[in-house]
């Protein structure tokens, strides 16, 4: 009797979705259209550094290499003239190596403690601070160029990479602060106020607590300023001078040389190798860039 019940009420459960619907197809079909808009100048810039010139003169920049060369990789690295010095990229690299990794470790740190302090000590004058920053966020750094000029100039550091670390550490201190506010926002309040019961200060509360619960926005923020400043060229073209020019000043020497033969593959080359580094970094930590920013990176 409970067999010709459950057969005279038909199948249970949700109804099977078809593979090919409509939705399904205009989704994945977009999808497949904007990753092939992003992705067809990488291949043909793969491409190209893999050619020789003769093969590229040919005409065909989508056909994938006949003779497989790496060297035009080994040019772009070693031997291309970036101006006066034909030294490639290798000391461009070292010299943003040189001004990434202390702008990022300086501005993260200072900007971390200021999030932390204007979300959880509610010190005099922490709202007309938390304005001043968010106002500089969005001065346009145009505006700023030539002030900073003067100040390194008085301070003695215009031309050197410790000038330029300092200007790059205090340009991303606004938005780092912002981001990290939110993030420490958005832990539970209860566990600031039980360590404050129990005794713990500023900074006890700050190591212990907030930072071991921090990672993904930490990775957040790591990624933006690698990413920001590495590809930074215009504050590394004002305030360095030639021997100490990041790698995208040089990369731009390279691309733009109007003397001897264009050589495209040498380009193509070169700008990968610029790439690489904010690139690899994205790849390697991109799951809690996505864990920081949906936990709260980027709320009110």
């Amino acid at each position: 009797m409970a067999d010709m019940t459950s057969t005279l009420s038909g199948p249970r459960g949700p109804k099977p979705r078809k593979v090919l619907s409509r939705n399904n197809i205009m989704i994945y079909g977009s999808l497949i259209v904007v990753s092939l808009y992003y992705l067809l100048p990488l291949w043909v810039m793969v491409m190209t550094s893999l050619k020789g010139m003769p093969e590229i003169r040919m005409g065909n920049i989508f056909a994938p290499p006949v003779e497989i060369t790496f060297e035009p990789w080994v040019k772009a690295w070693s031997e291309a003239c970036t101006g006066l010095n034909c030294d490639g990229l290798s000391r461009g690299f070292w010299n943003s190596v040189r001004i990434t990794v202390p702008s990022v470790v300086v501005s993260i740190a200072i900007a971390s403690v200021n999030g932390y302090a204007l979300a959880n000590w509610r010190f005099r004058g922490a709202d007309v601070f938390f304005t001043i920053l968010i106002f500089g966020a969005f001065i346009p750094y145009q505006v700023m160029l030539y002030p900073i000029v003067i100040l390194l100039r008085e301070m003695g550091l215009y031309g050197s990479l410790t000038g330029l670390v300092i200007v790059h550490s205090v340009f991303g201190m606004p938005i780092l602060t912002l981001l990290f506010r939110n993030y420490f926002t958005s832990l539970p309040e209860e566990l600031f106020k039980a360590a404050r019961v129990d005794g713990a200060g500023f900074w006890r509360i700050y190591f212990q607590i907030m930072l071991p619960m921090s990672l993904p926005i930490f990775v957040v923020a790591m990624i933006l300023q690698v990413t920001g400043i590495w590809n930074d060229f215009l504050f590394g073209v004002i305030y360095t001078k030639p021997d100490l020019y990041p790698m995208t000043v040089q990369l731009n020497n390279i691309v733009n040389s109007v003397q001897g033969v264009k050589e495209y593959n040498v380009n193509m080359a070169a700008t990968l190798l610029t790439g690489l580094v904010p690139l690899a970094i994205y790849f390697i930590s991109g799951k809690l860039f996505v864990r920081g920013i949906a936990a709260g990176a980027v709320k009110g």
